[in-house]
């Protein structure tokens, strides 16, 4: 508990701190209860939605504590982002990652060390550096910050290993206190959080959640239907500028071509060179484009307040991503939308990535055994067929380094442990299983959306939103509904009847009953009838679990009638199908992206290239403290070499190698066959 003695000062401390310095009068909820928090000196868990203001969670605290508040931070946009508005407000901040010369990041440690910062913002690998965290030891800073501290949990939507050394990094800056900040963590990742980063007895703040400004709605179509349904809801003013959500690059493009022909469209995704992204992003934060097709590589770091549309233009793979993703509508706190299209269709899609990432156990198992029997490159397993493809040996292997099934020699040979890998990684690729399971519940259950996705991060608030599809029917502008039929309408009343015999029905059983009595509808038909009567406050349906006799626990929907509910059911309505009518076209056509860049499979990679890249992927790996397949994998290699690209959308065309590993290494690469050539 916070002394109350130092409640009062440190308040007037926080006001005065956010009125001269930040400009702001008052404070946002939830977000003063913090800051005292962090200045008493306690360790914390900060779980906010994006926009929602965790920045100032630790910005504020660590200027009032005094002394430098190191930041961790993974998003090198994000980090310089941070960094100019905190200089803009004439605060000392500087930052050290990879996109940083050596002479630069020593001048940043000197100043340091000299006590000339208000803020040091770092990248998680950067602690791997020997000697790194020892300097900073030697001026103990006055306040700790983790942001996406999700990235730490294996439970989480973006693990990365180098947050699991952070724990280890921080016990020897003690006793500075720790904030760890993420936008989107279930309760099973917030309690991972809290444990992987040794945080002591930390103050849980989990809010804000709720977007009251948000509508949200799901529509169920066939691929080829979207794009007119897209068109259609653009095609008011209002609901522009949108952001459209594609699963990839192909998608992304096809799409932004169509939409180009009725209001100004563009595709991004990570095919496209770092001067064209920026190109786009510039035009769509300006305004001269109305519509930005993306895959998820567009979003992190941009903020356009007015953004009165997202559409997910499939199936997401997690709630955790889907989230974040509609949270960039309405952060002006004007009116927005959410539409989220899909059919079953694109589950299949997300379960063949997860079988592509998450080889089986029994693959996993099978390249352990290989290894076991002594210390063998990662080259030599994949020309081992009978384990399967190069790619399926590369995923494993990372797999089980990550969970300590096997480790990585000097001479780049792996070598197997004594450690139990197998339980944690079945462990891991069930979960992401779950979370795909997690989605289906969400566009299937008729129950307000914006609770189902609060209930999900742990937070408590359980009001209807008042303005989702399955709150206020008449009010979506993609999903359509029209009035129940008899067939309908009777079977509404057998499902009243049936719930009248029992006090709750999980909404499977509750089918089955149904069909037992004669009911000729299948589960989806039955499924929009049910929407009908939790549409006209006739049912509820709520999420409820149980323990299998494996031990694990198992969701699913309950349904109940309401309360004074009765067996005439009434008008009702339920989802109506039917094709869009896309708006006219545009006289003049957009410019559409340029598309992706030929292969060059045909070329053979030169063996004198490919040791050149081994030899800087070695050093690189020697000064991260990684092993070398954990830096570029062999068959990356050999991509490059093949590709010999000259510039870095050239880079992005090599399979393995996406946006995030060229704007970390591109530059390197480049610069390396530049050498050779």
């Amino acid at each position: 508990m916070l002394d109350q003695r130092a409640v009062a000062p440190a308040r007037d401390a926080l006001r005065e701190t956010l009125a001269r310095v930040f400009g702001h009068a008052e404070f946002r909820r939830h977000q003063e209860a913090v800051c005292r928090e962090v200045v008493a000196g306690r360790d914390a868990l900060l779980v906010m939605p994006t926009g929602a203001g965790k920045s100032l969670c630790y910005q504020l605290p660590g200027l009032v504590r005094g002394g430098v508040t190191l930041v961790v931070s993974p998003l090198i946009a994000l980090m310089e982002d941070q960094v100019g508005k905190l200089q803009e407000l004439g605060l000392r901040a500087e930052r050290i990652h990879s996109g940083r010369d050596r002479s630069a990041s020593r001048e940043v440690c000197r100043r340091y060390l000299a006590g000339d910062l208000d803020y040091l913002f770092v990248a998680p690998e950067r602690l791997r550096v020997p000697g790194f965290v020892p300097m900073l030891a030697k001026r103990t800073p006055g306040l700790v910050a983790i942001d996406e501290a999700h990235c730490i949990s294996q439970w989480g939507h973006d693990f990365r290993p180098d947050y699991r050394l952070l724990a280890e990094s921080i016990a020897g800056l003690r006793p500075a206190p720790v904030i760890a900040l993420t936008a989107t963590a279930t309760p099973h990742v917030q309690d991972d959080i809290a444990a992987q980063l040794g945080l002591i007895e930390p103050q849980l703040s989990i809010h804000g959640f709720r977007r009251t400004n948000l509508a949200i709605e799901v529509i169920e179509r066939a691929p080829s239907e979207r794009a007119a349904i897209i068109a259609e809801v653009l095609a008011e003013p209002a609901r522009r500028p949108a952001i459209v959500y594609a699963a990839t690059r192909k998608v992304a493009e096809e799409l932004a071509e169509e939409l180009a022909e009725h209001f100004p469209s563009a595709a991004y995704h990570a095919g496209l060179d770092a001067g064209r992204r920026d190109d786009l992003q510039r035009a769509f934060l300006a305004g001269d484009l109305e519509v930005m097709v993306a895959t998820v590589a567009f979003g992190m770091g941009i903020d356009k307040a007015n953004v009165r549309t997202v559409i997910h233009a499939a199936l997401p793979g997690s709630l955790e991503g889907y989230y974040q993703e509609i949270g960039r509508a309405g952060r002006d706190g004007l009116p927005s939308r959410a539409i989220l299209l899909q059919s079953f269709v694109d589950e299949h899609t997300h379960g063949f990535f997860v079988d592509r990432d998450y080889p089986a156990v029994d693959v996993v198992r099978a390249i352990y055994k290989e290894v076991a029997k002594g210390p063998v490159t990662l080259e030599a397993l994949a020309q081992k067929s009978r384990l399967g493809t190069a790619e399926v040996i590369e995923k494993a292997v990372d797999k089980l380094w990550l969970h300590g099934g096997v480790k990585a020699n000097d001479d780049d040979t792996l070598e197997a442990t004594e450690v139990e890998w197998a339980k944690p990684y079945e462990a891991q690729r069930k979960h992401r299983r779950d979370q795909m399971g997690h989605v289906r519940r969400y566009v299937e259950a008729p129950r307000c959306r914006m609770i189902q996705l609060v209930r999900y991060f742990g937070d408590d608030e359980d009001e209807p939103c008042g303005q989702c599809d399955v709150c206020a029917p008449e009010a979506c502008v993609g999903q359509k509904h029209r009035e129940a039929g008899p067939e309908e309408i009777q079977a509404a009343e057998r499902i009243v009847s049936l719930l009248q015999q029992s006090s709750s029905l999980a909404t499977g059983q509750l089918h089955r009953r149904y069909q037992e009595l004669g009911g000729p509808m299948d589960r989806r038909s039955f499924e929009h009838v049910l929407g009908g009567l939790v549409r006209g406050g006739k049912v509820r349906v709520e999420e409820a679990t149980f323990t299998n006799k494996e031990g694990e626990r198992v969701t699913f929907q309950r349904a109940r009638l309401v309360d004074g509910a009765t067996l005439e059911v009434g008008a009702f309505s339920v989802v109506r199908s039917g094709r869009a009518q896309p708006p006219k076209k545009r006289a003049k056509k957009a410019p559409a992206a340029p598309r992706s860049a030929p292969s060059a499979a045909d070329r053979e990679a030169a063996p004198h290239v490919i040791e050149a890249l081994k030899r800087w992927r070695k050093l690189e790996a020697q000064r991260h403290g990684l092993p070398a397949f954990r830096i570029l994998t062999d068959k990356v290699i050999e991509g490059i070499a093949t590709l010999d690209p000259a510039s870095e959308v050239e880079l992005l065309q090599v399979k393995g190698l996406g946006l995030a590993l060229v704007r970390k290494h591109g530059e390197a690469l480049l610069a390396v066959l530049r050498d050779v050539r």
